[in-house]
């Protein structure tokens, strides 16, 4: 899989991304949701905004779901159309909903009252009127770690249903405000499929409440949410889009010329990306092995922020024989471990290791700490 004498000559760590993989994984997701009139898919740009990543991203034909003025110049930049650019964030600041006015995009996702009073009046300011989704938190339990459920009835994000009505009253009385629709995220990195089911049940019963005060909504989002095999990323490369969509299909009742939009991130990308790093050294301990990797924690932050696993691989040992190791970066953290117990090929100084799947939240997070460099990123 890996090109291994290329990537021996570049300086560690790096991001190492597959272009034909990315572009497979786009081609299984327009064939699947081609398949369904009305749906629209955005990529959630916040996982990973590698300009040569989001150029394949755009040619492929996908839309864009930022969630920052500074993502949104950058998609601009990438040559998406505004026509595709959806803007959603807790905390948007008046230069961010600026820019998105000035640049005309298809739509704010909203998340509370006082955010659409704000935008109602710059767009005034500038004799707009801003397109606007408001989010609903419809109270679906995703299952998921608590640092990614986002649909929950009291959260930071969105707005809670017993709240909806009051909050689209003001939409509707407000002048520069034009409320097209309803926008839903309830988590990521979900692999089972049933909370996508309750969320297509909440979203059509809100429809069959609004529609009998005669309120209807020319677009859904749904937000993603779709997770990805960190085990076996070999066998399972791509996500399965073709039961996502379909779940979408079965239980969500689409309304005649209503669109139903997704925002697919992790699902994306994360397959085709991997860290690249070099084995340092081999250190001994009482009881264990360490295999002391030049890559740490601020190229990589998930294994410390989310404990999240990654398969760990030693891509040039040509040993047959193994030894367990615990797999540590440079940074001066306990918490900064890749993975404990890790049974590899016997590894030395000099070796390369793939952190795989690492190409959602992964680059995009990486920080200067320990006065580090941000890792670099090879497209092959």
């Amino acid at each position: 899989m890996f090109p291994v004498e290329k990537l021996n000559s570049i300086q560690t760590p790096f991001y190492y991304y597959d272009k034909a993989l990315l572009q497979q994984t786009l081609d299984a997701i327009n064939a699947e949701a081609g398949k369904y009139e009305g749906y629209k898919v955005h990529y959630a740009v916040k996982a990973n905004v590698d300009p040569a990543l989001l150029g394949i991203v755009n040619a492929s034909g996908l839309g864009c779901d930022c969630v920052s003025g500074g993502e949104v110049e950058r998609c601009l930049m990438s040559g998406f159309a505004p026509s595709k650019i959806v803007f959603a964030g807790v905390g948007k600041a008046d230069w961010e909903i600026n820019l998105a006015l000035d640049a005309n995009i298809a739509c704010f996702n909203v998340e509370s009252e006082p955010e659409l009073e704000v935008i109602d009046a710059l767009a005034g300011v500038k004799g707009k009127m801003a397109n606007v989704a408001l989010r609903v938190n419809p109270n679906v339990d995703a299952h998921t770690h608590k640092y990614i459920t986002t649909g929950l009835s009291e959260n930071k994000f969105g707005i809670s249903m017993e709240m909806l009505d009051e909050v689209v009253d003001k939409a509707l009385e407000l002048r520069n405000i034009n409320l097209i629709g309803l926008h839903f995220h309830i988590g990521s990195q979900l692999l089972e499929f049933e909370p996508f089911e309750m969320l297509c049940s909440r979203i059509n019963d809100l429809q069959d409440r609004f529609e009998a005060r005669g309120v209807t909504f020319k677009t859904i989002n749904v937000g993603g949410g779709l997770g990805v095999d960190y085990v076996n990323p070999d066998e399972n490369p791509i996500p399965d889009f073709a039961t996502f969509f379909a779940t979408y299909n079965k239980y969500f009742k689409l309304r005649p010329g209503q669109e139903l939009h997704f925002e697919l991130g992790r699902a994306v990308v994360c397959q085709c990306g991997s860290l690249i790093s070099r084995v340092l050294y081999v250190k001994k301990g009482l009881n264990k092995q360490f295999v002391i990797l030049d890559a740490g924690m601020s190229d990589l932050i998930r294994p410390a922020l989310y404990q999240a696993h990654h398969k760990i691989e030693n891509i040039t040992s040509t040993s047959a024989e193994t030894e367990t190791y615990d797999v540590v970066g440079p940074i001066c953290e306990s918490s900064d471990c890749f993975g404990t117990d890790e049974v590899l090929p016997v590894t030395k100084r000099g070796d390369l290791v793939a952190l795989r799947s690492a190409g959602a939240y992964g680059q995009i997070m990486a920080s200067n700490y320990n006065c580090r460099k941000i890792p670099a990123s090879v497209v092959l």
